[in-house]
């Protein structure tokens, strides 16, 4: 099987019914996906394919074979943050880390698909997904800015972003 993923093309050799999550993880050695509930319940464990939002705890391997699989790795770089990313660190939007990457990346699809910064259609589009450490407030006005284009200068407000947020966070 062959996935893409974060733009580079990737020969897959675990079985067809592997989840995504595990391929991702275990062979591919990518960390931001994090198994939380592994019943496709917290979103903690979303990626995109082919643009799209998907609980990878769920997705068997076959499924996917062909498909383009974004993980956060692939949103941006410690360097040169997505828009997303940035609005979550200005907002504070991440706490743990360890429901940030599902968060981020179902808050980019929902960007990149029209999205607007109605805190209605933001807490719509990220129902499923569950933070442990309470940061919903600080979530929906991160991706409200993001959604309205908000540029912000990161170096003067929170300092240099770092690579553990760019992999999001925990481990």
């Amino acid at each position: 099987m062959k996935l893409t993923v974060n733009g580079i093309e990737q020969e897959i050799e675990s079985a067809p019914l592997t989840s995504l999550l595990d391929v991702l993880r275990e062979e591919l050695g990518i960390t931001s996906p994090k198994a939380g509930c592994e019943q496709g319940g917290c979103g903690t464990c979303t990626v995109l394919v082919d643009g799209e939002p998907r609980r990878s705890c769920l997705v068997p391997a076959a499924a996917v074979d062909g498909h383009e699989i974004v993980t956060v790795e692939g949103l941006g770089t410690p360097d040169h943050l997505a828009p997303v990313q940035q609005a979550f660190v200005h907002h504070y939007g991440m706490q743990c880390g360890f429901c940030t990457p599902g968060f981020l990346l179902a808050a980019h699809a929902y960007i990149e698909g029209g999205g607007t910064d109605d805190p209605k259609a933001i807490s719509h589009a990220l129902a499923g997904h569950f933070c442990r450490c309470t940061g919903y407030v600080k979530i929906v006005n991160a991706v409200a800015a993001a959604a309205r284009g908000d540029g912000f200068d990161l170096t003067t407000t929170v300092g240099t972003p770092t690579t553990t947020f760019a992999t999001g966070g925990v481990e």
